[in-house]
């Protein structure tokens, strides 16, 4: 719940600490003082309205919700902060945040219910809404909902496998030629790893040959030397050991090349240079010898598997048609659960519209195309038409029965609600019914409200008073006595009689 809010500078307000309790919280006070601006503040620190006040600073306390990448586990205590200079910074716990990611954030702790927002009654949010229910009530049904869903992707992979397949048979042809004429571009040169490499140092050694022959040559004549040198190492008593092994290594190094000379003259020096620039190619085309004999591989497994397509989209279709027939029978026991839970949560909304002055409202379950959630679209209907063509006073009263039921139901985590003139232009006995509802509601939300009617501010837990004078906006929590004068303005105006202060006093009592 929010239990602490702080503002300042914005609009017509200098400054603004409230304190807040659990329960419905409800905000009046004459036109124009400034109700809309303070809860429009409110929303702009959850991001749902742009940001007006230069500082801004609310905090919820024990937040039923975790979010791993804020570090907020459940249980909690959140703090957003708004900052508006330049332009407006956002901060939770602290840490700077985008208005988008603060938006994502507050839409799982807080919700503000206008009249553009018909979310409640999407169908996919009103499966979700009877999937919580059967979870709660009924042991089985989460292993259901399991085995189908794990069933259902696994037939989109079977079937997303033989579409490709198909594709693949109308063009497999020309498929089978291009990576067949892949291969033997490679198999024709046939490759080896380190091919390229020993052909270039053979041509490095083509290209130098007779300098070396000539400085070997030349380098020669020191083997006439071999006896002086041994004679006088021996007169200076020197082991001639390290002379000896020297020409002796000397004279291996020029017989070496001497005998890979003959080798080299025996050589096609074009076959050389052509499987060099071919080499070359492959390199410059794949990086290296290895990937390309990695890329002939690759190519060699897609020409089995084209050979083998038929084999493979034979056991496909044979899977795809167990699957299919499996997700259905899936579904169809998923849809009988989700019609049964509709019932109760027909018969619950009913219950409360009855008390809001509305009846008849029904919950339609029809069937679509198998996906993910099944084969259900769940449709409204109040009194045999559908929402679209219902008042926005009947939309307002179907949303509140029906967020009361699903609270009742425990399938939603309990959270902060805000309400956009919902006792706005009602009778005093439409009002009384939106409070009585509220009430209950306010078990399981904190609920905050601007209140145009005597009956809903009468049934608050806490009652804030929201004045002008001069130009300037405060706003102030009423003990009993206040609210008791302000509820018999609401109901006589400025001038308060006797009658209003005693109906107000009456409406506090009950």
């Amino acid at each position: 719940m929010i239990s602490r809010v702080y503002f300042e500078d914005f609009l017509s307000f200098e400054k603004v600490e409230l304190e807040f309790e659990k329960g419905l919280i409800v905000f009046t006070g004459p036109s124009g003082a400034g109700k809309s601006i303070l809860m429009d503040s409110f929303l702009s620190l959850f991001a749902y309205k742009e940001a007006r006040a230069n500082i801004g600073e609310i905090i919820i306390e024990n937040s039923p919700v975790e979010n791993e990448a804020f570090m907020i586990a459940k249980g909690d205590d959140v703090v957003i902060k708004a900052t508006k200079k330049d332009k407006v910074r956002y901060f939770l716990n602290n840490q700077m945040v985008s208005k988008k990611n603060l938006s994502d954030f507050s839409q799982t702790i807080v919700k503000f219910l206008h009249l553009k927002d018909t979310s409640d009654f999407e169908s996919a949010r009103l499966i979700e809404f009877l999937d919580k229910f059967l979870q709660c009530n009924d042991a089985a049904y989460n292993q259901l909902k399991t085995s189908f869903e794990n069933s259902y992707l696994e037939y989109k992979q079977v079937q997303e496998r033989l579409e490709k397949i198909k594709a693949d048979e109308k063009k497999i042809e020309d498929l089978k030629e291009f990576t067949q004429f892949e291969i033997e571009k490679i198999a024709s040169i046939d490759p080896k790893v380190d091919e390229y490499e020993e052909l270039n140092a053979i041509k490095r050694n083509l290209s130098k040959k007779d300098k070396i022959q000539d400085a070997i040559n030349a380098a020669s004549g020191v083997f006439a030397f071999n006896t002086s040198v041994s004679n006088a190492l021996d007169l200076l008593e020197v082991d001639s050991g390290f002379f000896d092994e020297a020409i002796n290594e000397l004279n291996n190094q020029f017989e070496k090349f001497n005998d890979s000379l003959s080798e080299l003259e025996e050589l096609d020096i074009e076959y050389v240079l052509d499987r060099i620039e071919k080499l070359s190619s492959l390199q410059k085309k794949f990086g290296s010898i290895q990937e390309a004999l990695n890329y002939k591989k690759q190519k060699e497994d897609e020409l089995e598997g084209y050979e083998n397509i038929s084999f493979e989209k034979s056991i496909l279709e044979k899977n795809e048609k167990e699957l299919n027939k499996e997700v259905k029978e899936l579904a169809l026991e998923i849809s009988a659960k989700r019609v049964e839970s509709s019932k109760h949560l027909e018969n619950k909304i009913n219950h409360y519209l009855k008390h809001l002055y509305l009846s008849n409202a029904k919950i339609h379950l029809i069937e679509k195309s198998v996906d993910i959630t099944g084969i259900d679209r769940v449709e409204f209907e109040l009194n045999g038409v559908s929402l679209e063509t219902i008042s926005s006073g009947e939309f307002n009263r179907l949303r509140l029965a029906l967020l009361t039921s699903i609270s009742e139901f425990e399938i939603v985590s309990n959270g902060i609600l805000f309400l956009d003139e919902i006792d706005a232009n009602l009778s005093g006995k439409e009002s009384k019914a939106i409070a009585t509802v509220l009430a209950t509601l306010a078990k399981s939300y904190q609920i905050f409200a601007i209140s145009h009617q005597p009956q809903l501010t009468a049934t608050a837990d806490q009652h804030f008073f929201v004045d002008k004078i001069a130009g300037k906006s405060t706003v102030r929590k009423l003990n009993k006595e206040q609210r008791i004068d302000e509820i018999a303005r609401m109901i006589s105006g400025e001038n308060i009689s006797s009658d209003a202060k005693q109906f107000a006093s009456n409406l506090l009592s009950e």
